[in-house]
């Protein structure tokens, strides 16, 4: 006896069940209601034709209602409305467009009823230039403002997958937009330290981001729409889009008196049955068991609500078919840039108390050799007990999608890093490095799991205590003046072995590199000569990343900030100059290599003479303005495409490099000779009130100045008798200086430190420590040291090392030079 069955809700998991059933029942009678006139259309591309990318309206309809029945014999029946449900007569109640009602009968019925926006309860939301996204006729409305108001701004407020694809798509036709997120970072599901990724790019593209500030109210003032946040501040905008979430439309279901939990989804077990065993739900209205904590979630995916809806028809056409929980693997392209994630992220695995470690990664999508390729971050969580994978984010630009599948189906399927190390991808050049992305990941968490190597992140940074442990910067000199994490020495990783000497052995040592692999070499030697070493995890690439995030002006791009900026001081002389091109491909290299490609490529050309640059390191487009500033040349234009970054280089004069007489340098160069206690007090409250200030502080330390600089505790050295006579006569740190006037054997510099002390004045030593933790840079004069005979062991830990050559070069770079 065949059987009839009604489907509610004709989109997504309600349209899939009915062609199953129709797969497996060919007699059925089934009859599928939609309230609005489209069925099985394309959800997710519905910003997409917004912004042009779709053109034809057509393509967002998969099907019709005529060509469903003609393929399927399924009864569809839109601009129907099921306004109730009588479990006991098994009928539904229909209310069509004209008003008119009337009941339906049924062996089984499928709920699919999806999700509705969530629009807050605040001042404005109802005006006619705010909209939310969630169906076709909303895609129609709001293509059809853009097109008859031309609206120039635009505020989407909440950064989730719809809030940042609507404003890609709403930048991409020429509108100001602001993004407004409540929340620390954008894409919720995403852990903060991987959305820092996104939030730089979407920055780039001179969309203005304003993360933990909550919508207020929307006003309209002198006639102008105001998106009014939390703390006041007022954003104009033409247009507003409402992308803060959904939840579950399940007001039918209530009535009706089914299961439903304290969200409102509907309660459903594995078979996809609700607390009526003659009806089923599906999709985004119903509650999910989470695969990867086995606990009740709400997971609006469409991939979950197709085979939910294949699993309900299994089960009314008698077959045994099971729903195993959503991993929560989902992807978003944005602008040019791609993230994805599949199974737990760290708050989740923090919530469920799992012993889990993390890894960050960076790998080029395929062969570096092979033009094109383009690096991607991969974070991956596994369980420190058992090595099981947990989950994955990562984000780039080629290749991101079948990293992230991979890594989905070794969590589907239980695997450990050991055996996601063990698989054998697809390897040619075009495609994917002889070692994959994937299997790289999987090795990084190996050796952690032998203890070959241990890591710190990016968090742990700020907990150091530069005074028991020892941080090396194992980069290039050339990366290390671009810039490092303050306190860290600059050790080159191919140096290491010949200066273990100058590495204090009883202190631990913490590592970093531009990504990481350089600084895993670097602990791998460091720990087989008996050192305590720990790499950071991502790099400084990473941490640059996240505590480095630039805003950018809201009326230019990236590239035209960049520009400007260059451009602003160029004499016409140099414009007008008589030069030839030539292109660089740099694309593949990571750090330092784009750069020191284009130094070589420089160093043989004429003034004048300009380089196009290609290379896809991440970092190449802020490195190279650093790089430009301090030797000369000028960067003429900046710009990204999906991952390739092009720069334009003029090579310049070397009076070019700072323009300190325009005043547009901020860098400070103090020169400290001296070894007076009055004198070594202000250089110190100069140094910190210049860095109070923001601007960039360098001292160098020569001669009797140099003394300050000393540890008070004697230090074990090996020395000459000239050296140990110079190291006795000399005072031993900060507390032994005398006063350069008035110091009546060592009285009057005690009654210095007296009255500082009683006028609440921080001492000498506390000034040293505060500039230390303000970025200052202590430089000790390498020739002052090799003629007294000091040893960098006897000096204090987070001091740098330089000769005359580095101190004129940063004296170069700054607008203001002191001698003291």
């Amino acid at each position: 006896m065949s059987q009839k069955v009604l489907i509610v809700g004709g989109v997504a998991g309600g349209a899939t069940a009915a062609a199953r059933l129709r797969r497996l029942d060919e007699n059925a009678t089934i009859i599928m209601f939609e309230k609005g006139d489209y069925i099985s259309y394309a959800n997710c591309g519905l910003p997409y034709y917004i912004g042009d990318v779709i053109k034809d309206k057509e393509k967002l309809t998969l099907q019709t209602p005529q060509t469903f029945h003609q393929r399927f014999q399924v009864d569809v029946r839109i601009g129907s409305e099921v306004t109730a449900i009588d479990r006991v007569a098994k009928s539904v109640t229909v209310k069509v467009k004209d008003g008119t009602t009337y009941d339906e009968s049924y062996d089984k019925l499928v709920l699919s009823p999806g999700a509705e926006p969530f629009v807050p309860n605040v001042e404005g939301a109802s005006n006619p230039n705010v909209f939310t996204l969630r169906s076709v006729p909303d895609t129609f409305r709001i293509k059809n403002f853009c097109q008859v108001a031309k609206p120039k701004s635009a505020v989407v407020v909440g950064a989730g997958y719809i809030g940042i694809e609507m404003a890609e798509n709403l930048h991409a036709l020429g509108i100001q937009v602001s993004i407004v997120e409540m929340a620390d970072h954008a894409v919720g599901p995403f852990d903060f330290d991987m959305a820092c990724e996104l939030h730089g790019h979407i920055q780039s593209k001179g969309v203005e981001l304003i993360l933990n500030k909550a919508l207020r109210d929307i006003k309209i003032i002198n006639g102008q729409t105001v998106v009014v946040l939390e703390d006041s501040t007022h954003i104009p905008a033409d247009l507003v889009i409402m992308s803060i979430g959904v939840r579950p439309e399940t007001s039918l279901a209530k009535t009706a008196g089914l299961a439903l939990n304290a969200r409102g989804s509907i309660i459903v077990d594995e078979y996809m049955r609700t607390s009526d065993p003659n009806i089923y739900a599906v999709g985004d209205a119903i509650e999910v068991k989470d695969f990867n904590t086995g606990k009740p979630a709400f997971l609006p995916l469409a991939g979950p609500a197709n085979k939910q809806g294949r699993i309900a028809a299994d089960n009314i056409c008698g077959r045994d078919s099971r729903y195993q929980g959503t991993q929560g693997s989902a992807i978003l392209k944005c602008f040019d840039m791609t993230a994805a994630i599949t199974g737990m992220n760290e708050r989740q695995a923090i919530a469920e108390g799992i012993n889990y470690e993390k890894s960050f990664t960076f790998s080029g999508s395929h062969a570096s050799y092979f033009p094109g390729s383009t690096f991607m971050s991969i974070k991956l969580l596994y369980n420190k007990d058992d090595g099981k994978v947990l989950g994955a984010q990562i984000t780039g630009y080629d290749g991101v999608d079948k990293r992230c599948d991979v890594i989905a189906t070794a969590i589907r399927a239980s695997m450990t890093v050991n055996q996601m190390a063990d698989l054998e991808l697809c390897y040619a050049p075009p495609f994917s490095a002889a070692k994959d992305p994937v299997n790289m990941a999987a090795y990084v968490a190996q050796n952690l799991l032998t203890k070959d190597s241990a890591l710190f992140h990016w968090h742990d940074i700020e907990k150091l205590d530069l005074d028991k442990v020892t941080l090396l910067d194992t980069r290039t000199a050339e990366e290390f003046k671009n810039g490092t994490i303050s306190g860290a020495v600059l050790f080159p990783v191919d140096e290491i072995r010949t200066r273990l000497d100058e590495i204090d052995k009883s202190k631990p040592v913490y590592v970093f590199c531009r990504i990481g692999l350089r600084g895993y070499v670097t602990c791998r030697i460091l720990t087989q000569h008996g050192f305590t070493a720990y790499n950071l995890s991502g790099g400084y690439r990473l941490w640059e990343t996240i505590f480095a995030q630039r805003p950018v002006p809201k009326s230019n791009t990236f590239a035209q900030a960049i520009k400007e900026e260059h451009l602003q001081d160029l004499s016409e002389k140099s414009l007008a100059m008589e030069s030839k091109t030539i292109q660089l491909d740099a694309c593949g290299l990571q750090c330092p290599g784009p750069i020191l490609k284009v130094y070589a490529a420089v160093n043989a050309m004429s003034e004048g003479d300009i380089v196009e640059v290609t290379a896809t390191d991440p970092a190449f487009a802020v490195d190279i303005q650093a790089w430009c500033k301090r030797t000369g040349n000028v960067l003429l234009d900046s710009k990204q495409n999906a991952g390739i970054f092009t720069v334009t280089v003029q090579k310049g004069t070397p009076q070019d490099a700072t323009n300190c007489a325009s005043g547009h340098c901020d860098k400070k160069n103090i020169i400290v000779f001296s070894g007076d206690l009055d004198k070594a007090i202000a250089s110190f409250i100069i140094a910190n009130g210049a860095a109070a200030m923001g601007r960039k502080v360098q001292m160098f330390f020569t001669f009797w100045g140099i003394n300050m600089l000393r540890k008070s505790t004697h230090v074990k050295v090996k020395k000459n008798l000239i050296e140990k006579m110079f190291g006795f006569m000399m005072p031993r740190g900060s507390k032994k200086l005398s006063l350069s006037k008035m110091n009546m054997a060592g009285m009057g510099a005690a009654m210095i430190r007296g009255i500082m002390k009683h006028k609440n004045i921080d001492s000498l030593e506390s000034l040293i420590t505060l500039a230390l933790d303000n970025g200052v840079e202590l430089v000790a004069c390498t020739m002052t040291m090799d003629i007294m005979g000091i040893k960098k062991e006897e000096l204090l830990d987070r001091v740098q090392f330089g000769g005359v050559a580095s101190m004129l070069a940063n004296a170069e770079e700054s607008d203001m030079s002191l001698f003291i």
